[in-house]
């Protein structure tokens, strides 16, 4: 039973003899992840103004971010009125010539699970095109304004995941950070309204071509779980377990949906103790795994960021390994 089969099996919830990880080496990983090569007209630019480090996406926003500090947040969008949106012309995401990198990867690892990245569905880029206050503003005032951008970046993304199905992906990865710490950005009931169809539509296009579906969100988003099974997310990757309760999750979506996480970021890594950062990454193997797969162990990539050394997500790793049998 090789990596890509241990995922298919957690995700489907059919017996896989250990859990799935993506783990860092020496540990296992049973992932291989590719997206879109850069396009051949686009290059992107950086300087300095003050103190401030600015760049462009090939989508046409400016980010910026004080020297090294964050990721950066969108300072000037492309489409600054909404006479902007008549002239806005969008990346070619959904040109296959730019997925030929993806295609080599992928036929050359077939014994990893082959996930395919866009940057989002809708809102993820929709929102740094208008820029995140006035988007926010807008779902409010002009919500069939911003219908018609999220359907024009759905449209983008469509091609991309043809595209990437094209190139041997077993399932698409996105991300979308709904979630405050304790409450989705809007309300979930305009959620369902604006933004639940184009999640029908995408996932619907991967559910045809055979893809499995991931979502990775940032923040409090336990509201809308049940939406994102219904209209068919398959793994829902949380950086923050805890913040929605470990039993909560077990209880009400624990064998329909898996879960993908490391040891909780915010809140149990931060302890730096060997023994809660071992009891947590065992608690959610019984309590997410236990319905013949759910669960993927999962590793916070940057350290730095949440101010940690890679000993103390090491003792998650080890307890992910040591436990994660399930014939033992």
């Amino acid at each position: 039973m090789d990596g890509r089969e241990i995922v298919r099996r957690t995700v489907h919830f059919e017996r896989p003899k250990r859990i799935a990880m993506s783990l860092p080496a020496p540990y296992p990983n049973d992932f291989l992840d590719c997206g879109a090569s850069p396009s051949a007209g686009w290059k992107e630019k950086r300087w300095q103004e003050g103190n401030m480090e600015l760049w462009t996406d090939e989508w046409g926003c400016t980010w910026g971010r004080l020297g090294g500090i964050s990721k950066g947040e969108v300072l000037r969008s492309p489409i600054e009125t909404w006479d902007d949106f008549e002239t806005y012309i969008p990346p070619d995401i959904d040109n296959p010539a730019r997925y030929e990198r993806a295609r080599k990867i992928f036929s050359e690892n077939k014994d990893k699970f082959r996930l395919g990245h866009i940057h989002g569905f809708a809102f993820n880029c929709a929102r740094y095109l208008r820029r995140m206050d006035r988007y926010l503003a807008d779902v409010a005032l002009e919500p069939e304004k911003i219908l018609a951008l999220n359907r024009m970046v759905d449209d983008k993304f469509e091609g991309a995941i043809r595209c990437l199905a094209a190139a041997g992906a077993d399932g698409i990865m996105f991300g979308e950070d709904w979630g405050t710490q304790d409450r989705l950005l809007i309300n979930p009931t305009t959620w369902r309204e604006m933004f639940k169809p184009g999640y029908i539509r995408l996932c619907g296009v991967c559910r045809e071509l055979g893809m499995d579906v991931f979502m990775h969100s940032c923040g409090y988003i336990f509201h809308i779980i049940e939406d994102l099974i219904e209209v068919g997310i398959n793994v829902l990757q949380f950086d923050q377990p805890a913040l929605h309760g470990i039993d909560n999750l077990s209880v009400r979506f624990g064998g329909r949906v898996a879960f993908w996480c490391p040891v909780d970021i915010q809140r149990t890594l931060q302890t730096r103790d060997p023994e809660t950062i071992r009891s947590a990454a065992r608690e959610m193997i019984g309590k997410l795994g236990g319905f013949g797969g759910g669960f993927i162990a999962g590793y916070y990539g940057d350290n730095v960021a949440i101010g940690l050394t890679p000993d103390v997500q090491d003792h998650a790793c080890r307890a992910f390994v040591e436990s994660g049998n399930y014939d033992r």
